[in-house]
């Protein structure tokens, strides 16, 4: 796992009830500059750590959809995840070589609110990929990793429930990625934080 994201329709109130819901407060990401979003983020421990983007306010509003789904979202929602493997464009190779297309690899970039430029890679899967259960692709590159510097909670637990586990088990495969993907009557992500608390 490289991270997690929790999409909200209105983000200051979100970032506010993860802060005291988790009892750490995420700090500011930075913007999305021409996406509409920006992010607040928390660490998982290790290379890991939770996203949590919504509206930019400061922002006019974008020429296509935002990402994740924010435009429809009417409650905050883990919407996906991410995963980052060894090498992005033999990753995404070997998936389709397997019946999986994971999507283009598209590059894109932020600054930090100390103005350094983050520059990343990631995948844009196509409709019909299990809603987010099964996750996208991500490269960083040469750009630290976001988690480095990040306040953390420890994440205890992850799974997914699904009414066709087996497909997105098949297609997680294709991705080389492993989660616990439980039956269930629609797609869901489950977060479990030390101490209980939950984001899904």
């Amino acid at each position: 796992m490289d991270h997690l994201v929790f999409a909200t329709p209105y983000l200051r109130d979100t970032v506010h009830e993860v802060g005291r819901l988790l009892g750490v407060h995420p700090v500011e990401g930075g913007r999305h500059v021409g996406l509409g979003t920006r992010n607040h983020l928390l660490g998982l421990g290790g290379r890991r750590y939770l996203e949590i983007v919504g509206p930019d306010d400061d922002q006019p509003d974008p020429e296509s959809p935002r990402p994740f789904g924010i435009d429809t979202l009417t409650a905050p929602r883990l919407v996906t995840w991410a995963v980052e493997p060894p090498d992005l464009d033999e990753a995404i190779a070997r998936a389709r070589d397997v019946g999986y297309d994971p999507g283009p690899a598209v590059p894109m970039s932020r600054r930090t609110p100390a103005g350094d430029l983050l520059e990343w890679r990631l995948t844009l899967p196509h409709e019909g990929n299990h809603d987010g259960v099964v996750p996208f692709l991500i490269d960083w590159g040469t750009t630290p990793h976001p988690s480095g510097i990040l306040p953390e909670v420890e994440l205890a637990a992850f799974h997914a429930g699904h009414p066709d586990p087996d497909a997105v088990l098949s297609d997680l495969a294709a991705l080389g990625a492993e989660l616990e993907v439980r039956q269930a009557g629609a797609p869901v992500l489950v977060a479990t934080f030390a101490g209980g608390q939950t984001l899904s």
